[in-house]
């Protein structure tokens, strides 16, 4: 597996990085968020744009994405649209969800763009030509809140990723009980020792997948989330006990 290199953090490798998102609804607790993050112990910032109030306003759009680039300096940008049915706060039409993460990428302020794989093979693959004919790497995501699919079906999942043409592959699902945690932290070892060319993200949701945000680098997934401000996905916890807990687990310490 080749690791994803981005502003100098090269994700796959070494201890996983953490990512973490920037949920403001206006522009100024956007800002005001993305400046807390900065002295936080992050190596990722995620703009979840799907919270933002006015999100389909492109020049609002494109304007704080200048700012999040000035503010965040050489730490690589995430953009993400979750759409509703993937756990996110608002929904959009096909072509609005591709122009819309077209848009983001052509303004030259966004390092990585997260494409949701259900959106359909070919929106996927044309979004992931787009990103990188604008030098963006592309998280292909699958995001199940309501269960977690058969070990089969979740390496499955992982490897139609990567054959979309992903940079990293992303997938987060619903646990009922610890098998299924287990079921996720399983498949995530066999897709890395089997199948994985690019770097592989998961974890299982809510506090009973918790365990897996935080030893889930043991088996290969290569970022974790948490939360400096506000969480954006249930079960992330605070950046500062993530790192301490990655230092632990790591080597680090």
């Amino acid at each position: 597996m080749k690791p994803v290199e981005v502003r100098g953090v090269r994700i796959g490798e070494g201890v996983p990085k953490i990512c973490a998102p920037i949920v403001g609804r206006t522009k100024e607790e956007i800002i005001r968020e993305a400046e807390e993050l900065c002295d936080a112990p992050v190596d990722i910032a995620e703009w979840r744009a799907d919270w933002f109030d006015e999100v389909f306003d492109w020049y609002k759009l494109e304007e704080i994405l200048r700012e999040l680039r000035s503010i965040l300096g050489k730490m690589p940008l995430l953009f993400t649209f979750r759409t509703a049915g993937e756990g996110g706060r608002r929904e959009a039409e096909p072509a609005q969800y591709r122009r819309l993460n077209k848009e983001a990428a052509l303004t030259g302020y966004i390092d990585i763009l997260d494409v949701e794989m259900f959106t359909g093979d070919e929106s996927v693959k044309e979004l992931v030509k787009s990103a990188h004919e604008c030098s963006v790497k592309v998280i292909v995501s699958n995001h199940d809140f309501h269960r977690t699919p058969e070990h089969g079906e979740l390496v499955k999942r992982l490897c139609h990723m990567q054959e979309l043409g992903s940079d990293i592959c992303k997938l987060a699902v619903m646990p009922e009980s610890g098998r299924d945690v287990l079921t996720l932290l399983s498949a995530t070892e066999e897709m890395v020792r089997r199948y994985a060319d690019c770097p592989v993200i998961t974890m299982s949701m809510s506090k009973m997948g918790i365990v897996s945000r935080l030893c889930g680098g043991l088996l290969g997934s290569a970022v974790t989330f948490g939360a400096v401000r506000k969480a954006s996905a249930p079960g992330q916890i605070g950046v500062e006990e993530l790192d301490r807990i990655l230092e632990i687990l790591h080597g680090q310490a």
